[in-house]
């Protein structure tokens, strides 16, 4: 399912993660921080209890590796990390196709 995912470029690798922060799937070179997905759970609850939110779309981190997509799927959370900022635009269209929401 997020294999296609590394044939766009800039993509460096994918994961998904379930709810208690293990690896499900995983593509590319490197082996992703799942600290990042339980990291980011927590942050996400938090800023949706704060903006009385319901559901989360995507969620964009800027950090020291590169840009770092992380992407609900049903309780999971796909993490894409791709090269550079200008790249975000492919790369959520990518995600969006992988998943069959385009």
């Amino acid at each position: 399912m997020i294999e296609p995912l590394m044939n766009v470029r800039g993509v460096r690798y994918a994961a998904m993660v379930d709810e208690a922060g293990r690896s499900v799937m995983t593509v590319g070179d490197q082996t992703p921080d799942l600290n990042l997905a339980v990291s980011a759970r927590a942050m996400i609850g938090s800023l949706q209890a704060a903006m009385n939110a319901t559901k989360w779309d995507d969620l964009l981190l800027d950090i020291d590796g590169g840009p770092v997509l992380l992407t609900p799927v049903g309780e999971h959370i796909l993490i894409t990390a791709f090269d550079d900022l200008a790249s975000l635009g492919r790369v959520r269209f990518a995600v969006r196709r992988a998943l069959g929401k385009v």
